[in-house]
């Protein structure tokens, strides 16, 4: 259930990359990637996320949660070139425990 519910979640993903992608030189102009080491600090220093899950998309990506204990969340893509883009950012992020019994 959890896999189909993150297939699910990398489709709505890679929808809203394709659809919403800026095209204008002014959109393009705004900051949304930069080298992961550069992102990682930005979200430790501003926020206090850090890497809380993982999981490889394609032979060229692996999306990344940051999370904090306050509950702040941020979702990355990194390529295989080291460029880490922003793709989602929210609050009240909650790690669920595993169930005995149950594999993911």
């Amino acid at each position: 259930m959890l896999r189909t519910m993150f297939h699910g979640l990398l489709g709505v993903i890679a929808i809203t990359l394709v659809v919403a992608h800026p095209r204008s030189a002014v959109a393009q102009t705004m900051r949304t990637c930069a080298g992961r080491s550069e992102v990682i600090d930005f979200l430790d220093r501003n926020f206090s996320e850090k890497l809380t899950a993982v999981g490889k998309i394609n032979h060229n990506a692996v999306l990344e949660v940051y999370a904090a204990e306050s509950g702040t969340w941020t979702l990355i893509i990194t390529d295989d070139h080291g460029i880490s883009c922003f793709l989602l950012s929210g609050e009240q992020w909650q790690t669920m425990p595993s169930l005995p019994g149950v594999h993911t």
